[in-house]
Parts: C-alpha cells; sequence; structure tokens
C-alpha cells in the first residue's frame, strides 16, 4: 500500500486528511463529508468504503479532533433537584436558549425524590461535560466539595457556595421581595396576623424569604408568632395540609405568605375547602408568578421572579467560565411585586 494511506506517524504527527480517505475509499471529498456529517444519505457499500479508509487511515474529523486537542465536549450539564411543577420550565427555556446560541448541547439530570445526591450522575462528568450549572438541592455538599475537586468549572442557580469553595451564583432578590410583600399585607391591608408557608429546609430561598417575612414584622412592631409559621415546603399537597390544619385547630390568622406560588395553590384550596373567603377573611400572596398565578380563583397576588433570565445568566457565566473569562461571584436579579384580586387588590 502506498505510503500516504497508512495511519499517522506517531513521531512526526503526520495525520491523513479527508482526501486522503476520499482517494482511499474511490469516493470525492464531498461523499466523505457527507458520511461524517451525515448531511445526506450515502448508499451502504459507498459508506462501508468510506469507514473502513477512516479505520484504515486512523482519520479523526476535524471537529472531533479540535474536541480532542481542547478537551471540549461542547455540552453543559444541569443537576435539578427535579424536572416537574411550572418553576423548572423558564429556567430550563434560559439555559438552553443561551447554551444553543453559543453552539452547545445540553444533558440533563435530577435528583429526584431522594433528595440532594452525594454523587454526581456520570452522565455529567467531565469525559462529556465542559461545565455544570447545579440547582438549589439537586447536590448534597459532599459532592459540590467533590465535584469542585476536579475543577470542572460550576455555576449554581438559586444557593450560594458553601464555606471555603469559590463557586460563582446566579440568584434572585429573596428577602427584600419577601419583605416587601408582607408589608403589603400589613400596610396596605392591614392584616396582622400573617402565616408563614416556610419553604423547604437548607434551601437558601427558603431561608431568606423567611428572614424578609420577620423583618417586615419587626419594622412594623408585630411578634412573629411561632404557630403562624407552618411548612409549606414549595408544595401544594404540604401547604394545603398545613393551611387546614390551622383552620382544624382555630388557629386565628388573616393573611398567608406562601413561599412560593405552587404552595399558594394547596393554601387556596384549603380555605375553599373550609368556606374561607380569599381576600376578604384571609389575603393570600405568593412568590415566583408561575404561569398559574393569573388564573387561580382568586388571581393571586405574588412576587414575579426572572426565573428564564436566572437560567441564561447561568448559562453564560459558566461558558465564560469555560472559556476562561472572568466572571461575577454573585449575581442577583430583582424581582418585583405584582398585585391582584388575592391580597385585596383589584389588580387582575
Amino acid at each position: 500500500m502506498n505510503s500516504r494511506y497508512l495511519a499517522p506517524d506517531p513521531v512526526t504527527g503526520d495525520t491523513a486528511t479527508i482526501s486522503d480517505v476520499a482517494r482511499l475509499a474511490g469516493v470525492s471529498i464531498s461523499t466523505v463529508s457527507r458520511v461524517v456529517n451525515g448531511t445526506a444519505p450515502v448508499s451502504g457499500a459507498v459508506m462501508a468504503r468510506v469507514e473502513a479508509a477512516m479505520q484504515t487511515l486512523h482519520y479523526v474529523p476535524r471537529a472531533a479532533a479540535r474536541n480532542l486537542a481542547t478537551r471540549r465536549a461542547h455540552t453543559l450539564g444541569l443537576m435539578l433537584a427535579v424536572s416537574s411543577g411550572d418553576f423548572f420550565g423558564p429556567l430550563l427555556a434560559g439555559v438552553e436558549g443561551v447554551a444553543v446560541e453559543h453552539g452547545y448541547d445540553l444533558l440533563i439530570s435530577t435528583a429526584g425524590r431522594n433528595g440532594p445526591q452525594t454523587e454526581l450522575p456520570r452522565s455529567l462528568g467531565r469525559h462529556n461535560t465542559d461545565g455544570v450549572l447545579v440547582s438549589a438541592g439537586s447536590l448534597h455538599e459532599t459532592a459540590l466539595r467533590a465535584l469542585h475537586a476536579t475543577e470542572t468549572p460550576l455555576v449554581l442557580l438559586h444557593a450560594s457556595a458553601p464555606d471555603g469553595l469559590n463557586i460563582p451564583c446566579v440568584t434572585i432578590e429573596n428577602k427584600a421581595a419577601a419583605r416587601a410583600a408582607v408589608e403589603h399585607l400589613i400596610e396596605a391591608h392591614g392584616r396582622r396576623r400573617v402565616v408563614l408557608l416556610r419553604g423547604p429546609d437548607l434551601l437558601a430561598d427558603s431561608y431568606w424569604r423567611e428572614l424578609g417575612y420577620r423583618q417586615a414584622h419587626t419594622r412594623h412592631g408585630l411578634d412573629v408568632d411561632p404557630a403562624l409559621c407552618v411548612p409549606g415546603d414549595f408544595n401544594h399537597e404540604v401547604a394545603e395540609r398545613s393551611v387546614a390544619r390551622l383552620l382544624a385547630e382555630g388557629v386565628p390568622f388573616d393573611g398567608i405568605f406562601t413561599g412560593d406560588d405552587d404552595a399558594a395553590v394547596g393554601a387556596l384550596r384549603a380555605l375553599h375547602a373550609a368556606g374561607v373567603r380569599v381576600p376578604e377573611d384571609v389575603a393570600v400572596v405568593g412568590f415566583d408568578d408561575q404561569r398559574l398565578a393569573a388564573a387561580l380563583t382568586p388571581p393571586l397576588t405574588t412576587v414575579r421572579a426572572p426565573t428564564e433570565e436566572v437560567g441564561a445568566e447561568a448559562a453564560r457565566q459558566l461558558i465564560a467560565l469555560i472559556e476562561r473569562r472572568p466572571v461575577q461571584p454573585v449575581t442577583l436579579l430583582p424581582t418585583t411585586l405584582v398585585h391582584r384580586r388575592s391580597c385585596g387588590c383589584l389588580g387582575v
């Protein structure tokens, strides 16, 4: 066989070209390109000749060679706690839009019902992702520390980095927004006993929203009654049980800050089942402004969070890290209170 068709020389580093493959296979360069890129149909016999020539010459397509040289997979990993619910649709849309814009694929894994994972799923390892977006509640701190130790580019969504870890995060203004929501109930609607439906333990969003709730009470000289701080878990079923229990036990209250919109759904169900009028008897405020918020009965007053932009900005920052460009350690996106009927306002 002519030496031009031999495998790449391990000493000189000479490599086969697409022209070499075409000559050995007895086809045109464009035919080899169609086989490599799958851009047009090729007969089985021709494809077999091209693939045999590529194997003989140890031919590596240019894009694959670039990936090997740079150790890039051109893929972003996204680790979520769960993938269901209206909250995650906009978040995913934001991540995916930026990934596609910059020529990256996206691999998604979820922790599921078992809670934060103690190990990163194999699908998101360095061999097939260039970096990983880690959403709050998806990875246990031990797993996050282990992943950080591998020098994998990381960005956190709706979470702060554990002590000692230099990991950028993208989140929203939770504390001021929660404080404004509860103060609106106190100031505009005269509510004095406002229930807090707490979010899941260990989530940063839960912590900051509860702090805002407490600050609103302090600012107006009101004590926080521990009996009014009950589980909501950002979950309609948990929230419905908590509100139903308060009603059954005769605990007096005239307002509810639900922590998120999914919990608001459960709160409204429990109130409706008990014949409690909203907002006449109990005013309700949520958080996130999910798509369902305006369609609830009554329409839900809630904090509008830029969930899609969180995903987009986190993806931008991860790509910047992958490309060794500087990023902000913390990105805090603003929120706004949207007034609708459930608090007593006449908004729609």
